[in-house]
């Protein structure tokens, strides 16, 4: 069970994080933000970078092995990067649609998975 919280966990503080990195853009681009000062933008950040925290400290003390978790910290730290750029992709797809996908992005995508394959191998 515990593998089910982390994962969650992680897929949650990441798409806070996402919010958290580019949402501002996003608002910037609808008019919401283009006149907050620097500073503004900076503390809406951090608001939601809190929510970011509040997810992943408990996924990576619920997940690590020395907390009696299934996964090492590599493990964690790999399992994060590839939740992070998956987030992040369909983040970036669903409010910055003139982004695209290339097949570059696809094999830098592929050796991640290949990245998480080799973390977990048994040595």
């Amino acid at each position: 069970m515990s593998i089910f919280y982390t994962i969650t966990l992680l897929v949650l503080s990441n798409v806070f994080m996402t919010l958290a990195w580019y949402g501002h853009l996003k608002l910037n681009q609808m008019g919401v933000s283009s006149h907050w000062p620097l500073v503004g933008v900076i503390l809406f950040s951090w608001m939601i970078a809190l929510l970011e925290y509040c997810c992943q400290v408990p996924a990576n003390r619920i997940g690590f092995e020395g907390n009696g978790g299934p996964f090492n910290l590599i493990q964690l730290k790999v399992i994060q990067e590839v939740i992070s750029l998956t987030v992040f992709t369909i983040i970036a797809g669903l409010m910055f649609q003139g982004q695209e996908l290339h097949w570059n992005h696809l094999v830098s995508f592929a050796l991640l998975v290949l990245a998480v394959y080799f973390a977990f191998m048994k040595v």
